[in-house]
């Protein structure tokens, strides 16, 4: 994927456009690390009017940084924001919409700004994967951005591809899309969508 100056497209923006082709005003979808709400308003966009965003984060600071991004964008009724760590989705996601998500956004690695000891680790990450694997609809779509660069990021990032290529086939469709596959440290993104 390239942009018209012919760099290739950011992950993170290419990830914006895999979800912009299955998310639909209505839907119910999760914005795993809502960091600085970025993303969540992204997926705020997609959905409204009448969808619903649930965004996870550890850090007060990111609720803090998001709830004020979003303030002048949407009415609470639109967007849930939990002080949670995202391998407490299935338990935190209201029953209601189990197997209703549409799609769950991961953007993984620490709030960019913020004190880089906190971050996503792998073992509260799979879970949450596992869970939004079951979370999300027929049809629906999980995407990770991994960086490998960072202290730690390295495992996560092949726990995460591990995890991935350890799915059933017939339940669901997976890819890898990668800019600088010669470099271990680039970015990489992830995406897993449910087919049966």
């Amino acid at each position: 994927m390239s942009n018209a100056s012919n760099r290739p497209l950011s992950l993170v923006k290419l990830a914006h456009q895999l979800v912009a082709e299955h998310v639909k005003p209505g839907d119910i979808v999760i914005d795993a690390t809502v960091g600085n709400g970025h993303d969540t308003t992204f997926l705020l966009d997609l959905v409204l009017p009448d969808g619903h965003v649930f965004g996870f984060d550890i850090q007060q600071t990111a609720i803090d940084q998001a709830n004020r991004r979003l303030a002048a964008q949407m009415s609470n009724s639109c967007l849930t924001l939990f002080r949670a760590d995202h391998a407490a989705m299935r338990a935190t996601i209201p029953l209601i919409y189990h197997g209703r998500i549409g799609m769950v956004m991961f953007n993984l690695g620490y709030l960019p700004g913020s004190v880089k000891h906190i971050k996503t680790q792998s073992k509260s990450t799979l879970a949450a994967l596992a869970a939004a694997a079951d979370l999300i609809s027929l049809g629906g779509l999980i995407t990770v951005v991994a960086y490998p660069g960072h202290d730690g990021g390295g495992d996560e990032t092949r726990d995460v591809d591990q995890w991935r290529l350890g799915l059933d086939t017939g339940q669901y469709r997976t890819a890898l899309f990668e800019n600088h596959p010669d470099n271990p440290s680039a970015p990489k993104l992830f995406s897993v969508c449910k087919i049966g």
